[in-house]
C-alpha cells in the first residue's frame, strides 16, 4: 500500500509503466476468455477435482485428474448459470446452486454419477442457500424460505434420498451460519442495525436460542464454525476492536480465547472436513491470505508461503497431505496449484490465461491511499496503463462499487483490464463507508450517503491528476448497484464534477426501492434502513438525496445497464432516470439484457456491456490518437 503524493506518485508510476512498454491490445471477447475457477473440490478419493468454469460464456462444472491433465465438461447448461458446491464426501455425486436468468432464486441440485439432475429443494417461488455438510457426510444442511418468504428455516437433507428434516424454524429473520457435528447446535446471526450483528447458538435438545456475544450496541459478529468435536464455537467480533478477531468459545464454561487478532478484519474461517486444520482468511488491505492452524492445539502450522502473489485461497484434501492453491497478483482470476504439504512444492494445475492473451500485458491493480476533503484518507486500487508515462494526459475512470457497505478488492475484472489495456486510468475507490478499513470508516458515511462517501470520490480526482498523466477534464465515473447510485448523485449533485457516468443498475430513487426489496431480504432490511433511512419515517430525506427528483439538475453524458431480471434494484429504477435525463436534452444510452438479473453473468452480455462502456467512454471522453489502438490483434502482428 502506498500514499501517493504529487512527484513521488509520478516517479513509482512511471517506473511501473516503462517496464513493459510494448502493450498489445485485446478485445473484451479475448479478455472475457481468461478463465476463472471456482468451487474447486477434492474428490472423495482425492484423485480428481471438480471446478466450475466460464469457458463457454456461461458458468459449468468441469472435472479433471489430481495429477494433472485437460478439463473434461460434467454439465453443458447454455442457459443458466451453474455454481458449484462440491463433491459429496461419500462418493462422486456433484452438489451445484442455480436460479433462472439472475432472478435469485437459486436451488440446490445434486448431479448424479449417471449424470442425472435432481433439485434437493422443490419448493416453488422460493429460494434455497447451501450451509453445510455434516461432519459424517451423511447429509446437508439448506436453508429455504418456501413456509415464509421473509424467513429461511434450515433443513437436514439426507446424502441418501435427499429426505428433509426441518431442524430450525426461523421467525426473526436469523441468518443460519454453521451446525455442529453432533447436530445439537446451530450458530445464528441476526442484524440488529448496520453496526449491531449478535450472535447465537440454537439448541435444538432445549429448544432455545441462547445469545453468544454481548448484548451492547455497535458490537458486529459472526459464528463461522463448530470444534471437529465438543460443544465449541469458533466466531469473529469487533468488540473493543476497530477489525474483526477470530474468538473461539466453550459454549459450556464460557471461556473464550483469541485465535487469531490482526489489524485486519478475519473474514472466514473453517474447519477440514478431516478434522486437522482450522482454515482462517484475513483480507490484508484488499487481498485474501489464508491463514492455517492445528485444529486441536491452536497453534499455526508452517504449510510454506500460500499467498506468494499475495492473493490466495486453499482447500485441503481430506486424509491427505494434499491442498489446491488459488494464487494471484490480480492481474488474472489466478492460476490454481497442488500443493504437497510435506515438501511444500507446487505443482501448476491450470492457469486462466488463454493463449492469445500474455498476462505481461495485464495490469495489477495497487492498494493506495489518498487525502480526502477532510483530510480523512480514503483507500482505492489504481489500475495504470503499461504503456503510460509522465506528461500524458490521459482519461481515467473512477469505479464505485455496490453495497452501500461492500470494498474493492484486488482482483481480475475484465472491464477493469479492457479499459486499462486501451489506455484509460482506472481507479476503484473504496470510499468512506466501505469495509476493509476499520468500523470507523465503515460507518462514515452513515446517513450521509450521495454527501460525505461521494466527496471521497471527487477528491479522488486531485490524486489522479497529481500522479501526472490523469488530464482532470476527462474523469469519468462508473459504478453498479449502490455505485450506480453514487453515479447518478454525481451527476445530480455534482453536476460539473466528471465528464460523464455509466451507472450499472443503480438506484434511483431510494423510498421506493427501500418499499420494494425483495421478500427474502428481511435480514438485510433493518441494516438498510438503519443506514440509509426508513422510508416512512425518513420519506423527506431519503426524496432528497435520491436522483430520481432533481434529476433535472444532470447535465452530462449518461450510460445506463440494467439487467431486466433483477429483483434487487428493478428496471424502473433504471427507466425512470432514463427519460427524466432525456428530458433534459442531454446524451442518455440505455441497454437492457433481457436474461440477466442483478449483475451480468453470461460472458455474451458482458462482452456487450463492457464494449458500450468504452465506446461511450471513448465518445464522450475523447481518446487520443497515441492511445485510441485499434483492438484487431492480427493488425499488432498477433
Amino acid at each position: 500500500m502506498r500514499c501517493l503524493t504529487g512527484a513521488l506518485a509520478a516517479a513509482l508510476l512511471f517506473a511501473a509503466g516503462t517496464a513493459h512498454a510494448e502493450v498489445r491490445r485485446y478485445s473484451i471477447e479475448q479478455l472475457l476468455k481468461v478463465d476463472g475457477f471456482g468451487g474447486l473440490s477434492f474428490s472423495p478419493d482425492n484423485s480428481k477435482i471438480a471446478v466450475s468454469s466460464k469457458r463457454t460464456g456461461i458458468s459449468n462444472i468441469y472435472v479433471m485428474p489430481t495429477a494433472g491433465g485437460p478439463l473434461e465438461p460434467l454439465t453443458s447448461s447454455t442457459k443458466e448459470t451453474i455454481g458449484l458446491i462440491g463433491y459429496f464426501p461419500r462418493d462422486e455425486r456433484l452438489l451445484y446452486s442455480s436460479d433462472q436468468g439472475g432472478n435469485e432464486l437459486a436451488h440446490i441440485y445434486a448431479r448424479e454419477t449417471d449424470g442425472q439432475v435432481r433439485d434437493t429443494t422443490p419448493c416453488a417461488r422460493c429460494v434455497a442457500r447451501f450451509v453445510d455438510w455434516a461432519q459424517d457426510g451423511q447429509s446437508f444442511f439448506v436453508m429455504t424460505n418456501e413456509r415464509n418468504p421473509r424467513y429461511f428455516d434450515l433443513y437436514e437433507v439426507s446424502a441418501k434420498d435427499y429426505a428433509r428434516r426441518l431442524i430450525f424454524t426461523n421467525d426473526l429473520a436469523y441468518q443460519v451460519r454453521a451446525v455442529s457435528p453432533d447436530r445439537r447446535y446451530v450458530a445464528l446471526s441476526r442484524i440488529v442495525d448496520n453496526a449491531s450483528t449478535p450472535t447465537y447458538v440454537f439448541d435444538t435438545r432445549e429448544q432455545k436460542v441462547r445469545q453468544i456475544t454481548p448484548d451492547r450496541p455497535g458490537i458486529s459478529s459472526m459464528p463461522h464454525a463448530f470444534a471437529p468435536e465438543g460443544a465449541v464455537l469458533f466466531y469473529t467480533t469487533d468488540e473493543g476492536r476497530e477489525f474483526k478477531a477470530l474468538v473461539r468459545e466453550d459454549l459450556a464454561t464460557g471461556e473464550r480465547r483469541i485465535v487469531l487478532a490482526p489489524e485486519w478484519d478475519v473474514q472466514a474461517a473453517g474447519f477440514t472436513r478431516d478434522g486437522r486444520y482450522l482454515l482462517a482468511s484475513v483480507n490484508e488491505d484488499a487481498r485474501s491470505k489464508p491463514y492455517v492452524f492445528d485444529a486441536r492445539t491452536l497453534e499455526p502450522v508452517d504449510v510454506g508461503d500460500l499467498a506468494a502473489k499475495g492473493n490466495a485461497g486453499v482447500i485441503f484434501a481430506d486424509d491427505a497431505p494434499l491442498a489446491l492453491v488459488v494464487r494471484s497478483d490480480g492481474s488474472t482470476p489466478g492460476d490454481i496449484y497442488l500443493r504437497d504439504l510435506r515438501t511444500k512444492a507446487d505443482k501448476r494445475l491450470l492457469t486462466p490465461m488463454p493463449a492469445d492473451v500474455d498476462q505481461a500485458d495485464l495490469v495489477a491493480g495497487e492498494v493506495v491511499r489518498f487525502a480526502s476533503y477532510d483530510g480523512v484518507k480514503a483507500p482505492g486500487i489504481l489500475y495504470v496503463p503499461k504503456d503510460a508515462k509522465t506528461g500524458d494526459r490521459r482519461p481515467a475512470v473512477i469505479h464505485v462499487h455496490g453495497g452501500p457497505g461492500d470494498e474493492s478488492r484486488i482482483g481480475y475484472r475484465p472491464q477493469v483490464q479492457y479499459l486499462v489495456n486501451h489506455g484509460y486510468v482506472v481507479f476503484e475507490i473504496n470510499n468512506r463507508g466501505s469495509s476493509g478499513s476499520g468500523k470507523t470508516f465503515y460507518h462514515m458515511d452513515d446517513r450521509r450517503h450521495g454527501d460525505a462517501d461521494l466527496d471521497d470520490v471527487v477528491a479522488a480526482k486531485k490524486m489522479l491528476v497529481e500522479t501526472g498523466f490523469v488530464d482532470g477534464d476527462k474523469i469519468a465515473i462508473s459504478g453498479q448497484s449502490y455505485g450506480g447510485y453514487m453515479v447518478l448523485a454525481a451527476l445530480t449533485f455534482r453536476p460539473e464534477a466528471f465528464a460523464a457516468g455509466i451507472d450499472l443498475y443503480g438506484v434511483s430513487n431510494w423510498p421506493r426501492l427501500l418499499k420494494a426489496t425483495p421478500p427474502w431480504w428481511e435480514d438485510l432490511r433493518r441494516l438498510l434502513f438503519t443506514e440509509m433511512g426508513d422510508p416512512e419515517k425518513d420519506a423527506a430525506y431519503l426524496e432528497r438525496i435520491s436522483p430520481f427528483y432533481h434529476a433535472d439538475q444532470i447535465k452530462r453524458p449518461l450510460l445506463v445497464l440494467q439487467g431486466a431480471n433483477d429483483p434487487r434494484v428493478l428496471p424502473q429504477e433504471s427507466e425512470d432516470i432514463v427519460a427524466k435525463v432525456r428530458a433534459n436534452g442531454v446524451p442518455v444510452e440505455y441497454v437492457v439484457f433481457p436474461d440477466e438479473g442483478h449483475g451480468f453473468r453470461k460472458s455474451a452480455n458482458q462482452a456487450v456491456a463492457y464494449r458500450a462502456m468504452k465506446d461511450f467512454l471513448d465518445e464522450h471522453l475523447g481518446l487520443t490518437a497515441e492511445t485510441a489502438e485499434i483492438e484487431d490483434p492480427m493488425a499488432l502482428g498477433r
